[in-house]
């Protein structure tokens, strides 16, 4: 499988990668849990159907010490016993706002309720802004149907 184009290889969409990736920077810089935020990228991405990014992000967390136990099950979280109750909390929040087409409320107070209880604010605007931003990753990649399976960890920097 070819992608449509060289997205990564355009100069518009360095420029607009650019800027997506500075917001990327931001979040993994701020104060929510490194494992979170890899659990979440890739359960948006599995929703997605976006191999290339599953792909990276299951490589990535596994890179920085995940189990490979955790990273079978993150499709499967809700009847899964490996995850604390924070990390199932920001993956139904991240499961809800991957699907807002789905559900004519967006994201339930419920859910929002469960991950306030786990995450401060910074770490909350953080989790929204991650879930934003894979999505804008996995749409990408979608649109221009990039290839899966040849990432390497750390191979963006």
């Amino acid at each position: 499988m070819d992608s449509r184009l060289n997205y990564f290889g355009n100069p518009l969409a360095g420029k607009v990668l650019k800027h997506i990736n500075s917001a990327g920077k931001t979040v993994s810089d701020s104060g929510l849990p490194s494992a979170t935020q890899e659990l979440v990228k890739i359960r948006a991405s599995q929703i997605n159907g976006c191999g290339f990014c599953t792909d990276m992000h299951t490589k990535d967390a596994a890179a920085a010490g995940e189990t490979q136990l955790r990273l079978n099950l993150v499709a499967a979280w809700r009847e899964a016993t490996v995850f604390t109750e924070a990390e199932r909390a920001a993956l139904e929040l991240a499961e809800q706002g991957t699907r807002i087409a789905d559900a004519a409320g967006g994201v339930t107070d419920a859910a929002w309720a469960s991950a306030a209880k786990h995450y401060d604010e910074e770490q909350l605007v953080a989790l929204i802004s991650l879930i934003a931003i894979i999505n804008a990753y996995n749409r990408i990649n979608v649109i221009n149907q990039q290839p899966a399976g040849s990432y390497q960890p750390g191979q963006f920097g």
